[in-house]
């Protein structure tokens, strides 16, 4: 799960900021652009195969997700959230949360 989700992060970092083609903007704070000035460059959308890359990927995290969370497993602890997170805490190499 753990790669299929850094493998998700590596292409979204690829991406342009939209699916679609849509225009950029830049708003200053001064001008009425909120509390802060922002800008993105014309984004001229994912390309149907980047769509489908991302779809592949979201959906393999999906069911990597669920297959953790719905494993008999759990069904043996006595408190399985509290399980879940000391794995989550061991395999990424963080000290005992306890």
């Amino acid at each position: 799960m753990t790669q299929a989700k850094t493998d998700l992060a590596e292409l979204y970092a690829t991406l342009t900021w939209s699916v679609e083609a849509m225009p950029g903007w830049t708003r200053a704070k001064e001008t009425g652009g909120g509390y802060y000035a922002s800008h993105r460059p014309d984004s001229p959308g994912w390309s149907d195969a980047e769509q489908q890359q991302v779809a592949e990927l979201r959906a393999r995290v999906l069911h990597l997700s669920e297959r953790v969370v719905t494993h008999d497993f759990w069904s043996t602890c006595d408190d399985a959230p509290a399980a879940r997170s000391a794995l989550k805490h061991v395999t990424a190499g963080d000290p005992d949360p306890a």
